[in-house]
């Protein structure tokens, strides 16, 4: 599986977002299934619905419909980890979405993710020494 952040959900439905051919052309050729978590959709509908309205936010949410991409649970479990993660990354800062995708790659055993966000994708680590391979550059 490959880790699916709010920077790729944004550049795969918006035609004027910069890495959006980039975006298209990896969810044309991969053959993989993709995760992200609800803290990453909120986002992404927050963000589609601000930058290109309803009918955008709704496309994305009949991805989620139709099982385009699977959704990694945060639980209880989470919340000390999360909090560290947080704490750990204040100077970026890390947001609760950030933070999520760091979890489902330590869950997953891999920092496989697609991500518009070179910075803070560059300067994390999951498992706290391992860094993430954004396969979208």
């Amino acid at each position: 599986m490959i880790i699916a952040d709010t920077g790729y959900w944004l550049a795969l439905g918006d035609k004027r977002d910069k890495h959006h051919q980039r975006a298209i052309l990896f969810a044309q050729t991969c053959k993989e299934r993709m995760i992200t978590t609800h803290a990453v959709m909120t986002e992404v509908c927050h963000l589609l619905l601000e930058r290109q309205g309803v009918k955008a936010q709704l496309q994305f949410m009949e991805m989620y419909r139709l099982g385009a991409f699977d959704v990694f649970e945060i639980q209880t479990i989470h919340k000390d980890r999360l909090v560290t993660l947080m704490r750990q990354y204040a100077d970026l800062p890390m947001d609760f979405a950030d933070a999520s995708m760091v979890l489902v790659a330590e869950h997953l055993g891999h920092g496989r993710i697609l991500s518009t966000d070179q910075r803070d994708f560059h300067t994390y680590r999951w498992k706290n020494t391992k860094p993430f391979d954004n396969l979208l550059f």
